[in-house]
């Protein structure tokens, strides 16, 4: 209760700032509020490739700031969401000023702003694909308060387009955002453009083996976990991270990608230095799809992009009939994945060392969630925001 009330001020005082910026003449401008640095690195590239005859303002969380600055170079970078006073305004003076905005995730301000006519808000959700139910389909809705429901809803339908990969995907935002087909942009997501750059994935192998020289020498297995609502702050590995690494210490190496909501609290590398490499922090997670020769993963959507390079990945989903009950999966997740679905870490080392997988079903898997995903996406976004704002 005292949440949802918290939440009522903060967004009733975002109203009236904007209701007051909305005010002043509009900007020749377009507003890209978020939260994951790769959608809106590619789309930066893009617009900085086609010289777009707009003024562009990043709006970004707070922990990216640094890696934003370091990388953006020139670009404006505001971040969005911070107690500071001066950038909160700042942020919502832009939004309320811009002729398109652009999103990559759920941000509650939505639920209370309204745009001027002309505006667009494009969401370029941060998953690929689903494995997972979201949004109005996620099953832990029934624990909201109408309030927030109705919340979650006024934000959706702010999305007037969403952009998707296949029509896939774009069936889910359907029943997942309550929202109907001319809401559906279909010109692929911006960061799959990655896994078409050889050039890009060559120099980013170079990084990483330079920087790890040990990574070049094994076989790498990358463990991408989704996260678990109730175990963002005590999350244990369910691997049998000692048994892998007696079965396999001496040709593969064990890299750990966590989801950044998570907090790790084991220090497996430390414990297993020559085996394991921790990457949790490492920003990004598509880099380090490039360099790695197998994923385990169980209901994230980093398949849908690790699909790309056809390389082989298990699907380690230990909780399944718990997950499904309390979150809720795709129908037929077990059919729907593909590769071998596991609930032990032997039936995993036996995979691996086999190396027996069937990668014409994920190039199947592969066309299925990424067929508008054909190294052209940023360019096909900023094309249709020129369009609209120019």
């Amino acid at each position: 209760m005292l949440k949802e009330k918290v939440i009522f001020c903060y967004l009733l005082l975002f109203r009236v700032v904007f209701a007051i910026f909305k005010l002043s003449p509009q900007k020749q401008k377009v507003t890209i509020v978020t939260s994951f640095e790769e959608n809106a690195w590619y789309l930066h590239q893009e617009m900085v490739k086609q010289k777009v005859p707009f003024k562009v303002i990043f709006l970004c969380k707070p922990s990216l700031l640094k890696g934003f600055n370091e990388k953006f170079g020139e670009a404006s970078i505001i971040p969005f969401e911070t107690p500071n006073f001066i950038y909160w305004c700042k942020g919502i003076y832009h939004l309320a000023t811009s002729q398109a905005v652009i999103v990559d995730n759920y941000y509650a301000f939505l639920s209370v702003v309204t745009f001027k006519k002309n505006v667009e808000c494009i969401q370029i959700w941060h998953a690929a694909g689903a494995l997972k139910k979201f949004g109005l389909e996620d099953k832990t809705i029934v624990n909201r308060s109408n309030v927030a429901i109705k919340r979650f809803k006024k934000v959706y339908e702010n999305f007037h387009k969403v952009v998707v990969g296949s029509e896939a995907m774009a069936n889910i935002f359907l029943d997942s955002f309550g929202l109907s087909k001319k809401n559906i942009l279909r010109t692929g997501i911006p960061r799959t453009d990655f896994f078409y750059e050889k050039e890009e994935q060559a120099e980013v192998k170079q990084y990483f083996y330079q920087k790890y020289p040990v990574l070049a020498n094994k076989k790498l297995i990358l463990y991408a976990p989704t996260f678990r609502d109730m175990e963002l702050d005590q999350y244990d590995i369910q691997l049998d991270i000692n048994q892998m690494y007696h079965a396999l210490k001496d040709d593969y190496l064990l890299l750990i990608k966590l989801h950044p909501a998570v907090k790790n609290n084991h220090n497996y590398q430390k414990l297993y230095p020559d085996f394991v490499y921790d990457f949790s922090e490492y920003r990004g997670i598509n880099e380090l799809l490039v360099i790695v020769d197998f994923l385990i993963s169980d209901y994230s959507s980093v398949p849908f992009e690790y699909a790309l390079l056809n390389k082989p990945m298990i699907f380690y989903p230990y909780d399944l009939d718990l997950y499904q009950k309390e979150r809720g999966v795709i129908p037929d997740y077990i059919q729907e994945v593909p590769g071998p679905v596991v609930f032990g870490t032997a039936e995993i080392i036996r995979l691996i060392k086999n190396n027996q997988f069937n990668l014409e079903r994920i190039r199947e898997f592969s066309h299925k969630w990424n067929e508008y995903s054909v190294g052209k996406s940023s360019s096909n976004l900023i094309s249709y925001v020129i369009n609209k704002v120019h």
